[in-house]
């Protein structure tokens, strides 16, 4: 199985296509394979609405804001560890570490939310009026 890392999303790419085999077993196989990929849409578009409900702008707004900040939270350590002209220590590369580490998964939230309103696993509009 290769492992491709694209920004901050990890793509694998396991699927066996079989290149020898005669064309009625191809169309045979294709839609197996559709099938799963529709049991497997199905079962997100399931368990993704009823855990998220329906997402707006808002949502991802304050997703945006609180990644901006977290973004903003590493770099400004960053800074501050490299002005006082020495190396760091433990401490100080432990905190960064776990400050890149904050921004890195609201980032990769992000994308995995977009890509689920993308493919139509949870509903996105404007927030219901009361």
């Amino acid at each position: 199985m290769s492992s491709t890392v694209t920004s901050n999303t990890r793509r694998f790419s396991d699927h066996f296509e079989p290149q020898d085999i005669d064309p009625q077993e191809q169309r045979r196989l294709r839609g197996h394979l559709e099938q799963i990929d529709y049991t497997a849409f199905i079962s997100n578009r399931e368990i993704m609405a009823q855990a998220l409900g329906r997402l707006d702008a808002g949502h991802f707004q304050k997703l945006a804001v609180t990644t901006a900040q977290a973004r903003a939270r590493w770099a400004a350590m960053a800074l501050s560890i490299s002005q006082s002209g020495r190396a760091p220590d433990v401490a100080e590369v432990e905190k960064l570490a776990a400050l890149r580490q904050a921004y890195d998964e609201l980032s990769a939230a992000y994308e995995a939310l977009r890509r689920m309103v993308e493919r139509g696993y949870v509903a996105y509009g404007p927030a219901a009026s009361s």
